[in-house]
């Protein structure tokens, strides 16, 4: 065992001794960047599989859809069917066999990665199926479907305007200076 421990430190330092210069590494990759790169390969073997196999350049919605569809069978959230007995219920007090499937906001943030994937391999904005009004139009009506089943109504969060209030001091100041008649 210690004959192996000399040979490999001695292969180390006689790998560390070289004059070779050590390429410098690549900054590794965001959370995000890494997820898109690990989905853009997803959705490509995904085309590969298809029958007979769909190159990148005939891709169009129609693909994606079926992409998305094929996605709720790894889903995890309960979507709860018309006749469900736990149908609009937030919180169900029993398990049913209403089928998983994947989050209206997982899917949103899949295609959001795909669309700048795919223009980052060189497709061009005007042609990007992850853009296409279909795409926007399943989604919604995802989004719109889950919450129903769930009961819990999807408002669309307004953006909070920052507004810069009025310094009242002086107001304040004016009020209370005032005298009370005697």
């Amino acid at each position: 065992m210690s004959d192996g421990v000399a040979k490999d430190s001695a292969e180390g330092s006689s790998r560390s001794s070289g004059n070779h210069q050590q390429q410098p590494q690549p900054a590794p990759l965001s959370r995000y960047e890494s997820q898109k790169r690990r989905d853009w390969n997803t959705f490509g073997q995904y085309l590969k599989n298809q029958r007979p196999p769909v190159p990148l350049s005939q891709c169009n919605c129609n693909h994606v859809l079926d992409f998305l569809r094929y996605l709720d069978q790894f889903g995890k959230t309960k979507v709860h069917l018309h006749g469900c007995v736990f149908f609009g219920q937030p919180d169900p007090p029993a398990p049913c066999t209403c089928p998983l499937r994947q989050a209206w906001g997982s899917l949103d943030a899949l295609i959001g990665r795909l669309r700048a994937a795919y223009e980052e391999h060189g497709g061009s904005p005007e042609t990007n199926p992850f853009g296409n009004g279909a795409i926007r139009v399943y989604l919604r009506e995802v989004r719109e479907c889950q919450a129903k089943a769930r009961g819990i109504p999807y408002t669309k969060k307004k953006k909070r305007k920052h507004q810069i209030k009025p310094n009242n001091v002086d107001e304040e100041a004016k009020s209370s200076s005032k005298q009370l008649p005697s």
